[in-house]
């Protein structure tokens, strides 16, 4: 964890000097300097206290970088292809345990050829089309707009069944690092 550099960040993108800070804070240029280095760690109070000064919640200077906002620009965004059909999958954006994907289904296009199933959890949105999706002895038909949810470890598989390509936004839940590329 890097929170000296983190305050040091904030504090320079707000313009505000270190005197301020310890003028607001009561805290001791020189060991502002030192936090700032990483040479010392502050307390939990010590850090509300400069949490405050710089106006950012506390629990943002205690964020790992990988657990920060994550932004993906639709030009930079991961392609892959999944499924006997080599479905397009682009991948919107992803946390530890979850991800989001944009997949595209043309006509008659299905996931599989046989129900599939692992370990996570699944929201799906509809964005545009009409699709059929069976999860067990589940099944139904959804319109854009209509959104289902399921756990994956029950075999399933959704197939388009309009007449125009089938545009699904998938939300995926897994508490393992091994359900990163699930599809």
């Amino acid at each position: 964890m890097n929170i000296g550099a983190t305050i040091r960040a904030i504090r320079k993108r707000k313009n505000i000097s270190i005197t301020q800070i310890c003028e607001e804070t009561g805290l001791s240029q020189g060991f502002m300097s030192q936090v700032e280095n990483n040479k010392t760690s502050p307390s939990i109070a010590t850090l509300a206290s400069i949490a405050k000064t710089l106006n950012v919640p506390l629990a943002y200077l205690l964020l790992r970088q990988e657990e920060r906002m994550n932004i993906v620009r639709k030009a930079e965004r991961r392609i892959t292809k999944s499924g006997i059909e080599n479905l397009k999958v682009e991948h919107l954006s992803s946390t530890k345990n979850l991800q989001m994907r944009l997949v595209e289904l043309p006509p008659g296009a299905l996931t599989g050829d046989v129900p599939h199933a692992h370990e996570g959890e699944e929201v799906h949105f509809v964005v545009k089309g009409r699709i059929y999706a069976e999860q067990g002895e589940d099944s139904a038909e959804f319109e854009e707009g209509d959104s289902f949810s399921w756990n994956a470890c029950t075999p399933h598989l959704v197939r388009n069944i309009g007449e125009e390509t089938a545009i699904v936004l998938i939300s995926i839940y897994s508490e393992s690092e091994q359900g990163k590329d699930l599809m």
